[in-house]
């Protein structure tokens, strides 16, 4: 909000904190989307109650003074208060410029009143920022339409054991894995299709990249020549986001200090030379020939970092053992997939690739993998009536906030985390 000196305001929020000096108290309103630091004295009226606490919410009556040193530049000079709500207790933890004495596993469950600080109210806001970015550049600028798919199904998309299982009116039903299914099926409808969804994966696992539940960001196009049209609508659109960012949320990223990657061309490596420079580069040994391990996914990053210049890398040709019976396999070395991961700061933030549209060669690398068809009958249906060329990817956000704002653990960039042990709150 824009203020003149000595302009005369009304306004509302909550009292985010306060420290009295003698006759005079300063105190920080908590607004919409920022702090603004105010003062009173013994002739400030408080109506509602007998003095001000934090987490009171207040209307306030004031005069607007320019003071350099406060956030924002101005000030406002309180002359009457209304308290409209007041705390039936002290909040549990200080709000000040740092989250005091509190672990990440007591943060996340008193996630309420954590998530009033500055650094999380920032921290949300780039993720708003984000989905907004990404929704922005594929409606109006590449003319995808957003979809919303079922998170309640009948089978995986992934398959294997890391899926949730329900009881759906006595019948077996699992918490989606992924949109894969529904966005191909949209394509056959719309062409260009994206979606901003919740995924769930049941993975035993207890890291600090991983989640349980988390957010992703899905896009599928129709009539592609080839896979790397993917990967150029993805770094059109990552080019577009941190515009976006750099322009509109220059406060939060001053807050979180954090400095904006930039995006001339991202780098393409095929998956397998991608392993062989990192080997010989850092005196590594190849231990699984069909997947990155996190460490090579780090050094691969580091690598580009340093001799490309650059933030961000595709790799690109996974093995066909490890993607899902979906990817279509490399004409010329079927060994490998047109597929693709890109990295963000040496980890993994986009799985995507050209799909399977043929029904027969579909089917046929379904039973390739043990599968039978028969139980994919309705996602089938799509490859028997006709598909065009097509393909897709899907990005973690809380994956690609917590290395664009340089967390340590992807909890701090969910709202309210679901992992192994926390369901609450």
């Amino acid at each position: 909000m824009m203020y003149q000196d000595g302009q005369t305001v009304k306004l509302h929020g909550m009292v985010h904190s306060h420290r009295a000096l003698g006759e005079i108290t300063f105190f920080d309103l908590r607004q919409r989307t920022d702090l603004l630091q105010c003062v009173m004295n013994s002739d400030t009226r408080i109506n509602g109650a007998d003095q001000l606490r934090d987490e009171q919410a207040i209307r306030i009556e004031g005069l607007m003074q320019a003071e350099p040193r406060a956030r924002g530049g101005f000030e406002c000079h309180v002359m009457n208060i209304e308290v409209l709500s007041s705390p039936a207790e002290t909040r549990p933890v200080h709000l000040g410029k740092r989250i005091r004495n509190v672990g990440l596993d007591a943060d996340l469950s008193l996630r309420p009143i954590t998530l009033r600080h500055q650094f999380y109210r920032a921290m949300f806001r780039l993720q708003e920022g984000i989905c907004r970015g990404f929704r922005d550049y594929l409606a109006s600028s590449a003319g995808f339409t957003e979809i919303h798919s079922p998170k309640i199904v009948a089978s995986g998309a992934e398959g294997g054991s890391n899926i949730f299982r329900l009881d759906y009116f006595g019948r077996k039903a699992y918490l989606a894995q992924s949109p894969q299914f529904y966005k191909q099926m949209m394509v056959g409808v719309y062409e260009r299709v994206f979606e901003i969804g919740p995924v769930f994966r049941a993975e035993k696992h207890s890291t600090v990249r991983h989640l349980n539940e988390y957010t992703s960001m899905d896009f599928e196009m129709g009539f592609i020549e080839t896979f790397a049209d993917i990967m150029d609508v993805e770094e059109a659109m990552l080019k577009h986001l941190l515009e976006l960012l750099g322009s509109e949320y220059k406060a939060e990223l001053e807050l979180l200090q954090v400095k904006l990657p930039s995006i001339d061309r991202i780098p393409r490596v095929r998956f397998d030379q991608a392993k062989q420079m990192v080997a010989e580069k850092y005196g590594r040994k190849i231990k699984n020939p069909f997947d990155l391990e996190p460490e090579e996914e780090r050094l691969i990053g580091e690598l580009f970092a340093q001799e490309h210049n650059s933030d961000f890398v595709f790799v690109t040709h996974y093995p066909s053992k490890k993607r899902p019976f979906y990817a279509m396999d490399d004409p010329e070395d079927p060994r490998y997939t047109l597929s693709f991961d890109l990295l963000f700061r040496g980890l993994e933030i986009t799985t995507g690739g050209q799909r399977l549209h043929d029904y027969q060669q579909q089917c046929d690398k379904m039973l390739a993998k043990g599968m039978d068809p028969t139980d994919f009958a309705d996602y089938l249906m799509i490859h028997k009536y006709g598909m065009p060329p097509h393909g897709g990817l899907g990005i973690g956000l809380e994956r690609l906030l917590m290395m664009l704002t340089g967390q340590n653990n992807v909890r701090y960039c969910a709202l309210f985390p679901r992992d192994q042990s926390r369901l609450e709150p």
